[in-house]
């Protein structure tokens, strides 16, 4: 492998893992361009779309290179992001060759996500503490940290299955609203409203939102758009699931 075809690696590789684990597209965009040019890339061109990447790249004048990838959108990876915006600095101060960069993207690549026992444990404490933050007692709080640990396992588990997305949000938060009914008729609780709310913050999409208003506010319309339709998508199953258990239990008791 030449140089020119290690180059082109280096910056699809680096491209595909921020795209993959939640960057926004002008960040793609701005580190492929920096670590391109970093490697005496002469012209390039760049178009992402929030599940695809499209690069052609000019080396010595002569040869050209195009490459399309499909990127499935898929949990989110911050870490990783980072680790490559980091990466991509070091570059530009010349502290990689091409061949070192491209194993240190391997590497970044591999970072793994964190255990499932912490994201149950911080599932739990986070549905607490936004029950008590939105106004919940400190005894829905209580509730909303058991909840918020039974629906992550359930993620988790929905995770390993390969339940589809909907699906996996429908049953999870229709299953701890259940969950919730029940408690909160045994007499745990104070305010059904706010355990329901703690229990389910944990799949709200703000991460999908938020990335969506900053492509918008890019001019990356076609990008804003898909994941702002990701974001209804996931918000209107939450309502489904929590909406339909509701009904059933006024209906039935």
């Amino acid at each position: 492998m030449n140089d020119k075809d290690k180059v082109f690696r280096l910056v699809m590789k680096a491209g595909e893992i921020l795209l993959h684990n939640g960057a926004e597209i002008f960040r793609v965009q701005d580190t492929i361009t920096i670590i391109a040019k970093a490697y005496d890339v002469t012209e390039l061109d760049v178009f992402i779309v929030s599940n695809g990447i499209f690069i052609t790249m000019q080396m010595d004048g002569n040869s050209f290179s195009t490459q399309i990838k499909y990127i499935p959108i898929a949990q989110i990876h911050l870490g990783r992001v980072e680790a490559v915006n980091n990466l991509s600095r070091d570059i530009v101060a010349g502290k990689y060759s091409i061949e070192d960069a491209i194993s240190e993207l391997d590497k970044v690549a591999a970072i793994p996500y964190s255990p499932n026992n912490m994201r149950v444990v911080f599932a739990g404490i986070g549905s607490a503490c936004f029950c008590y933050i939105l106004g919940g007692s400190f005894y829905d709080s209580v509730v909303a940290l058991v909840t918020g640990f039974l629906l992550y396992i359930f993620v988790i588990y929905a995770e390993k299955t390969k339940i589809p997305k909907v699906l996996k949000i429908v049953f999870g938060s229709a299953g701890v609203t259940l969950i919730s009914l029940v408690l909160f008729t045994m007499g745990l609780g104070n305010s059904l409203d706010h355990i329901i709310i703690g229990s389910i913050i944990s799949m709200v999409p703000g991460v999908a939102l938020t990335t969506s208003v900053r492509d918008f506010f890019n001019a990356d319309y076609l990008s804003g758009t898909i994941h702002l339709v990701d974001a209804i998508l996931v918000a209107t199953s939450i309502a489904v699931g929590v909406g339909v258990v509701l009904k059933a239990w006024e209906i039935l008791f």
